[in-house]
């Protein structure tokens, strides 16, 4: 609301039916002030208000995808773990496997021929 001074202008003719002589101090003091509704200051209340709800409405639509994510989340680290385990197990048997078919000892290619087996004596 905005006010502005005004002189004090006697009025007879009040809603109420009292004269301005009939009324307290301060209704007096007041009635001397023109005040007047101020649309801009309600216009921007209700635009208040209405960015609160709306900001309201976003941090709740935000707190579900946070929720969503933090759900994802997990499930990628429960399903990371199960991949570790796995490559783990794989491993393990690749190596055992490695281990019980193809030994140290053995080799795909054969050694090299001495002399002693090359000599006609050995045949």
């Amino acid at each position: 609301m905005t006010t502005s001074p005004s002189p004090a202008a006697p009025s007879h003719s009040r809603s109420s039916g009292a004269s301005l002589a009939s009324l307290p101090r301060w209704r007096q003091f007041l009635s001397t002030l023109n005040w007047r509704r101020d649309p801009g200051y309600e216009q921007s209340i209700v635009l208040h208000e209405q960015r609160r709800i709306q900001h309201e409405l976003r941090m709740r639509q935000l707190r579900s995808e946070i929720e969503q994510i933090e759900r994802e989340t997990e499930q990628i680290e429960r399903e990371t773990e199960q991949l570790r385990l796995e490559n783990a197990r794989e491993n393990a048997l690749s190596a055992l496997i490695r281990q019980r078919c193809f030994p140290p000892e053995s080799c795909s290619i054969p050694p090299l021929p001495t002399e002693t087996d090359c000599s006609p004596s050995s045949r």
